[in-house]
């Protein structure tokens, strides 16, 4: 057997610590799935206020208590509390890097009173990168490989390469960086360069600057040493388009050899029909019918009526460019003429809620909606829907899609991305796991919508869609093995 490997692995936010979507749950449910493979693998992040003490039993490490930590002209001091997040087997430790003028404050990136980035996330998040190598140091714990977590911790790669080149501390570590999402990218203006410590000859075209600006996600994917992103599609995606790349297509391109497409799995714990408390009645493949009480019961919260042959469609999502409901806000009045009610858990963009609003107004009978969000009527709607709505513009993984197959609800999804990765399109006799459209358009996804439902009313062919569905697996061992995989390759001398 090989010999177990030695991890750190460096996220902004983690589960249940702090979320502001799913990097949160990627940075807890794999590094968890390491640890059942037997590695040793460690967490950091920062410590945001409110991320209570006593509710997670934080606890001061006193040998990393006052590290100083340079940014810009000034050094700030890095205080170091622990905790651990379960594990089936084992706990994995979760560092918590602290400090109060970076991150004493109620937000993850914005301030929560005017959804406003603040101003000094550059600052923030280049004192998170310096402070997390500063941090291995004095604990004398020496990982194998950093694995960094999107554009946060995009300079740890490069201060590794340049600031800490002749340290004899980091000289094999290797880096793995992880794309969650190209459209986000830290990208800020030249001078705050300065404040990062790296030397001149690193901020150019092929290093650390794009378009004018000093870009944190590109600085990372210009320096790691392996880059991957959560599904085969979209690593061929950014690589291909200005659409998926968002200008970064040809720096990725030219790294192509280095970048690895690893699709992320799903906490088979928390999202188990046969298991699940928030839902009325526990399922699975063998107790399909059940399905159906949790059908009645989704409908009765929006007292809305109840039709075996009419089929539920349901969508949980943020209101944002990305996700492509503006396509639903063209189509949905010519799908509720196929007789289907449609259950919406979502929020964001204001306007787009006040247009879905109207809709509900016009037909309350078959459209219902919740702006916010609500764990329960989240596992709610994935048990009681026939189908789940996913057009999204890109969509780098996705894991409703996963969840939905789960619960034996059928994926309507744009192929793009994870979504295209992982559902496969109907045919005839009952095979696939959902219904894919390709063109971005909203007469494409109406007609989408109009073949699922004609199969919907075939209720033996229906059955061996969501029997499908649900044999599949994807849990996230089958991601932490091709994670551990990818690790031992780029250590190879």
């Amino acid at each position: 057997m090989s010999k177990p490997l030695n991890i750190l692995f460096v996220s902004s936010e983690v589960e249940p610590f702090a979320k502001t979507g799913g990097l949160a749950d990627v940075s807890s449910a794999l590094p968890r799935a390491i640890k059942d493979l037997g590695h040793e693998i460690r967490i950091v992040m920062p410590r945001y206020r409110f991320i209570s003490e006593r509710r997670f039993r934080l606890h001061d490490i006193i040998r990393l208590k006052d590290i100083p930590i340079p940014v810009g002209d000034s050094v700030h001091n890095g205080n170091v509390k622990s905790s651990f997040i379960m594990n089936l087997k084992e706990k994995v430790q979760v560092y918590f890097l602290d400090n109060e003028t970076f991150f004493g404050r109620e937000g993850v990136y914005q301030n929560p009173a005017n959804k406003k980035d603040y101003k000094d996330n550059d600052e923030r998040f280049i004192f998170f990168a310096r402070g997390v190598l500063e941090t291995l140091k004095r604990l004398g714990w020496q990982p194998e490989v950093i694995h960094c977590n999107d554009w946060q911790t995009g300079l740890i790669p490069v201060m590794m390469k340049t600031i800490y080149k002749h340290d004899p501390f980091f000289k094999n570590i290797k880096t793995v960086f992880t794309i969650h999402n190209m459209a986000y990218q830290g990208a800020f203006p030249p001078d705050s360069f300065k404040k990062s410590g790296l030397p001149d000859e690193v901020f150019h075209h092929n290093g650390a600057e794009a378009y004018g600006k000093f870009n944190f996600l590109k600085t990372a994917l210009s320096y790691a040493d392996s880059i991957t992103t959560v599904s085969e599609k979209y690593a061929r995606e950014i690589c291909e388009s200005t659409e998926f790349g968002a200008g970064l297509e040809g720096l990725l391109a030219h790294r192509k050899r280095d970048l690895h497409g690893l699709l992320n799995g799903i906490d088979p714990i928390t999202w188990d029909p046969s298991n699940d408390n928030f839902i009325f009645r526990k399922y699975d493949a063998k107790s399909i019918e059940a399905k159906a009480e949790n059908k009645k019961a989704l409908l009765k919260r929006f007292d809305m009526e109840y039709d075996p042959q009419r089929p539920v469609i349901g969508a949980i999502t943020r209101l944002v460019h990305q996700k492509g409901f503006d396509l639903v806000l063209e189509s949905l009045e010519e799908m509720l003429k196929s007789g289907v009610h449609f259950v919406m858990l979502a929020s964001g963009d204001k306007e787009m809620e006040a247009k879905f609003e109207k809709l509900h107004k016009k037909h309350p009978k078959q459209i219902a909606l919740v702006f916010g969000f609500d764990e329960e009527l989240a596992h709610m709607i994935e048990a009681g829907s026939d189908m789940f709505l996913m057009p999204s513009r890109y969509e780098p993984c996705g894991l409703n899609q996963m969840y939905s197959m789960r619960y034996g609800t059928i994926p309507i999804v744009r192929a793009t991305g994870g979504l295209d990765d992982t559902v496969e399109d109907y045919q005839p006799g009952g095979k696939g796991t959902g219904f894919k459209f390709e063109a971005y358009d909203h007469h494409e996804l109406l007609k989408t919508v109009q073949r699922a439902v004609q199969v919907y009313q075939k209720p033996e062919e229906w059955k061996k869609l969501m029997r499908n569905g649900m044999a599949m697996d994807y849990s996230w061992e089958h991601s932490a093995k091709k994670y551990i995989a990818l690790y031992r390759d780029i250590l190879k001398p």
